[in-house]
């Protein structure tokens, strides 16, 4: 049994793989030239595999993605080679779930204004000018600065895209009392952590109920421009939208124009559908945006987490094992 990856892997991470496929052999290719070459005969590809060397693999059975999303990686030939691939998702859940409810919390108690007050010395209450307008209302009595601050158990979260992300995500916000709901084509049963799920025509619902939407979806036929001025306009005009799914889900032209015209309150980016954001984009200057440079998936545990996947797929092909994180090719996850 022929194993190739490629790009070359360390010499630490090629020893941890060596372990686990006895007795099949590896090849490190370091150029795909020799990858190409190797793959002609190899059972398995770990890596970028391009259409030049899935044409001369003549009995490839296995390939593994070094990565999560697939929007880059699949081409017709491969999506159509009887070949099973593999990718990398479920490494990340956890962490970019932290990073929404860390918008979340933004939003709600408005850090992102005072954060911005703070580089001014501005001292203002969101909701009034002086804070102790507050205790001068009296004991019950809901002020402006009340008002303009969440108490987030009484908030929805809308979910679109329930797997292992957006589990995570809703795990998180139970733990803070919200009400959770959730659109995704394979999942229609509701679990512990969300009241429904629902297929993904039933999106209007969501946007209706919902103080707060997360893009949790990835990028496939089926979502891109999935958001555009129409479904912001279904949004209340209190609600909120997340998206660290991937940027070409949303059309950011109609994001831009709907917050301007206040169809919403706010959101919170760390994808786009061009990356890096063009420096005189007007979502730049918007108070109420929250901008992160596509870091939502950044951990010290990813790396290790990528090896163990990999380590334990090799593990199971060489023993005609399932495989883990199985790709439908045509779905593109």
């Amino acid at each position: 049994m022929k194993i190739v990856i490629h790009p070359a892997i360390d010499a630490d991470r090629l020893a941890r793989l060596n372990l686990a496929a006895t007795p099949a052999l590896l090849v490190n290719a370091p150029d795909e030239q020799t990858a190409m070459l190797e793959a002609a005969d190899a059972d398995a590809f770990l890596g970028k595999i391009t259409p030049a060397i899935l044409a001369s693999a003549q009995r490839l059975h296995w390939v593994q993605a070094f990565t999560a999303s697939l929007e880059h990686y699949l081409f017709p030939a491969l999506a159509e080679h009887p070949c099973v691939l593999t990718n990398m998702r479920g490494l990340f859940s956890d962490v970019i779930a932290d990073q929404v409810m860390g918008y979340v919390i933004c939003f709600a108690r408005n850090l992102h204004i005072y954060i911005r007050n703070q580089s001014e010395a501005k001292w203002e209450p969101v909701g009034g000018e002086r804070a102790r307008v507050s205790f001068a209302a009296g004991p019950g009595v809901v002020n402006p600065i009340d008002l303009a601050h969440r108490h987030l158990s009484d908030q929805t979260l809308g979910v679109v895209g329930f797997g292992a992300i957006g589990t995570e995500v809703a795990r998180r916000a139970k733990a803070f009392g919200m009400r959770v709901v959730a659109i995704d084509p394979l999942k229609t049963e509701p679990t512990w952590d969300v009241e429904w799920v629902r297929p993904p025509n039933r999106l209007a619902d969501l946007l209706a109920e919902s103080d707060y939407v997360v893009i949790a979806a990835p990028h496939t036929p089926a979502t891109a421009k999935m958001f555009g001025r129409e479904q912001f306009r279904q949004m209340k005009r209190s609600a909120y939208f997340i998206n660290v799914g991937r940027g070409a889900i949303v059309d950011l032209a109609g994001l831009t124009d709907a917050l301007r015209a206040g169809d919403l309150a706010g959101a919170a980016l760390d994808v786009f559908e061009v990356e890096p954001l063009p420096a005189d984009h007007p979502l730049w200057g918007l108070p109420n945006v929250i901008l992160t440079p596509h870091v939502a998936g950044y951990s010290p545990r990813i790396a290790e987490r990528h090896l163990e996947v990999m380590v334990e797929n090799l593990r199971r092909f060489v023993r005609d094992e399932p495989l883990l994180n199985v790709v439908d090719k045509t779905a593109w996850f």
